[in-house]
């Protein structure tokens, strides 16, 4: 299985894909937002190119876990990418996945103020990577479950 993330933003949408064994998420690079038609197509290509089974798309909730603006927006992005391809689309609780990316590329030397595609596909990563490590604690949780 193949998982392909978004990071949804207003300029760009950062991407990640998840390695073959689904461990690891590695950083794509971003797509600059031009028309929301266009951006999707972008994203389906991603998808096509990577044989991605699925989306995981990071959820912009608010500090409290509420639905604010801008996961509002990204929501309305997920309807209209749902009426484009039939890949199921997860949502993923992405809060501080920007500020954990930035201070990961700090430490690998990167000034994230001047990289900021480089900032979107590393939050993406953030976001991929929660959720690849949610799905191997539930594995492991049900492997659990069916021990006698």
């Amino acid at each position: 299985m193949t998982i392909l993330c978004l990071d949804v933003g207003d300029r760009r949408i950062g991407l990640a894909v998840s390695d073959p064994s689904n461990l690891l998420a590695i950083p794509l690079g971003a797509i600059r937002r031009t028309r929301r038609e266009s951006d999707i197509d972008a994203v389906i290509r991603h998808a096509t190119e990577r044989n991605a089974d699925r989306l995981a798309v990071g959820m912009p909730l608010s500090l409290n876990g509420r639905v604010g603006p801008q996961a509002r927006k990204v929501n309305s992005f997920i309807q209209a990418l749902g009426r484009r391809t039939s890949l199921p689309i997860h949502r993923v609780d992405e809060r501080f996945s920007t500020a954990e990316a930035e201070r990961r590329l700090r430490q690998a030397g990167v000034e994230p103020s001047r990289e900021r595609e480089r900032v979107d596909a590393a939050a993406a990563a953030v976001i991929l990577q929660e959720y690849l490590d949610g799905l191997k604690a539930a594995e492991r949780a049900e492997q659990g479950s069916q021990q006698p």
